[in-house]
């Protein structure tokens, strides 16, 4: 039988248009029913999901008007591509940084109309904060929120000893911004910071940077161009001039970091957890380490425990993670 959980967040992810995530409730609701010996139950679930799948695919085919490009040639070395399929729903956000981001989708949407009024849409992000607390996913989300691909710079393909090499890279990929529409990501945006201070290679690091700035300022395409950094105060200070926005993330309160457990544990009962100590034990975690310590919990309850999952268990878990550890 679902649990009051379950049938919340199936109804929470189906009004929030999270199909990825309601599917994924429904086949888990289905698996339980099939544990339990409702056999039939568990086939109709599975068989309507399946439906909803097959309808979806084909929404998606006849309007989608972003092809499928992949990365080729030397591009291939440098950019990763992928078709995200999880919106803002899925992150855990301070209010004012969700709804901050929506803005930004609402303008990107909308930017016909803006254009009208000899305004343009913002599109150039710095997102800055400690490792797990969402830069990448938000870079995800928005590609998803805009049915665009995300593509993913990976600058130590970028970063050679050889001069002037990496500035050539860097052109190529901005001629790919230009022109190939999508959400570009320059993850680890403060390797470059990093580089500049290197004793072996100042001269090229010094090069690279100015570079970067140059394509940024020069660029006028209407891809959305991500940075994200860990350390925002190894960056150049000219560097946030060419941002259109800043967004600023830090790890989360208590509040946040509930959601973060109950949305990777959906599948089982929470109502038996001890919030305070569970909560004490998330202080200074970030949002990946509390998702991936929840989901290691989860693995062990499955698997040694016949799915039942303890606040010790969790507990217990977190504080692997915490220090660095798996279990």
């Amino acid at each position: 039988m679902a649990s009051a959980a379950q049938i919340i967040s199936l109804v929470r992810s189906h009004a929030r248009g999270d199909g990825s995530r309601f599917t994924q409730i429904a086949l888990q609701l289905a698996a339980d029913a099939a544990k339990r010996g409702h056999t039939r139950v568990a086939e109709e679930l599975r068989t309507l999901v399946e439906e909803t799948r097959n309808q979806t695919a084909t929404i998606e085919r006849t309007r989608d008007p972003i092809p499928m490009v992949r990365p080729r040639g030397e591009l291939a070395g440098i950019l990763t591509a992928s078709f995200p399929t999880e919106g803002l729903s899925s992150l855990v956000l301070p209010d004012k940084l969700g709804d901050a981001l929506k803005r930004i989708v609402k303008e990107q949407r909308q930017r016909e109309k803006l254009d009208d009024h000899g305004l343009s849409p913002r599109r150039k992000l710095l997102l800055s904060g400690p490792p797990g607390t969402g830069k990448t996913s938000t870079a995800a989300a928005l590609a998803c929120e805009l049915s665009l691909p995300l593509f993913t710079i990976e600058l130590d393909g970028i970063i050679t000893k050889f001069m002037g090499e990496s500035a050539a890279k860097l052109r190529l990929v901005f001629e790919s911004i230009a022109n190939n529409r999508g959400v570009y990501l320059f993850d680890e945006l403060d390797a470059l910071g990093a580089e500049r201070s290197m004793q072996n290679d100042v001269g090229e690091a010094r090069r690279i940077s100015t570079a970067f700035l140059k394509f940024l300022e020069e660029d006028r395409s209407t891809s959305l161009i991500l940075a994200a950094t860990n350390h925002a105060k190894l960056l150049d200070k000219a560097l946030f001039r060419r941002f259109d926005a800043i967004f600023s993330y830090g790890l989360p309160d208590a509040e946040q970091a509930r959601a973060v457990v109950e949305n990777n544990l959906t599948t089982f009962d929470l109502s038996i957890f001890d919030w305070a100590r569970l909560l004490e034990e998330t202080k200074e975690m970030s949002h990946c380490d509390i998702a991936r310590g929840s989901a290691d919990a989860a693995r062990i309850a499955i698997l040694d425990y016949d799915g039942v999952l303890s606040s010790d268990l969790l507990i217990s878990a977190l504080a692997e993670r915490r220090q660095g550890h798996v279990i």
